[in-house]
């Protein structure tokens, strides 16, 4: 069970969770879950977290087929400048290890955005808070309970 399993619950959200056997030396954890889950690429979003002007994080959540577009992160949160957050300023800021980061349960709550792609998507999925455990939830959902604004994010 973790925290991002726990809130779900918690707050009566419907989900469908789904294990897979991670393999440490496969080096993309997002393309990994569509591969063992069957579904497309841009159905997986990757949580990823920056941060902007420096001084804040924001989490950003972007298909595992892209990339994040730093400078589009930075525009849609009102910032001057987004950068790729450290790994272990992201781990404690979420309380996730870095390949199982989920925008769920996190300890702090950051603003969030969802690149735009996700409106077309009935559902989605999200890491559970652990490699190789992923979240499959109403786009809506996800949205409403992260509070996530939307925006053009990948590339």
């Amino acid at each position: 069970m973790t925290p991002a399993i726990r809130a779900l619950e918690q707050a009566g959200v419907a989900f469908t969770l789904h294990e897979y056997r991670h393999d440490p030396a496969t080096p993309g954890y997002g393309l990994e879950a569509a591969e063992a889950l069957g579904v497309p690429p841009a159905s997986v979003f990757k949580t990823l977290l920056a941060m902007l002007d420096g001084k804040r994080l924001a989490v950003a959540l972007v298909p595992v087929s892209h990339t994040l577009d730093l400078k589009a992160l930075a525009r849609a949160a009102g910032a001057k400048k987004a950068g790729m957050a450290e790994a272990g300023v992201a781990e404690r800021a979420t309380g996730y290890v870095v390949g199982g980061i989920s925008p769920l349960g996190q300890k702090q709550r950051l603003a969030t955005f969802i690149d735009a792609s996700a409106e077309a998507l009935e559902r989605l999925h999200v890491s559970a808070g652990r490699r190789g455990l992923e979240i499959s939830l109403a786009t809506a959902d996800l949205v409403r309970f992260s509070a996530a604004r939307y925006a053009e994010l990948a590339r």
